[in-house]
């Protein structure tokens, strides 16, 4: 149960940063703050942070190191 609430938190961690970097990434498409259509920069972002959520799925190396360090695994 703590490998998953490890996962999760570095899963969770992952996304929101995906999601933050993918927002500002769209922001500047356009000539102004006004001109930026807000629905497309969210509905991205937050497509972004699924994305990375679902890609977490296959695993996440900071969750791995923690579990080696802590005795678990082979390191495979």
């Amino acid at each position: 149960m703590k490998n998953v609430k490890v996962w999760a938190k570095a899963a969770v961690i992952r996304a929101v940063k995906t999601v933050c970097q993918t927002a500002v990434a769209m922001i500047p498409a356009a000539v102004t703050i006004t001109d930026v259509e807000w629905t497309t920069v969210i509905g991205t972002a937050l497509l972004a942070g699924i994305g990375s959520l679902l890609s977490s799925v296959a695993g996440l190396p900071e969750v791995k190191n923690e579990y080696q360090e802590a005795g678990g695994g082979d390191g495979q």
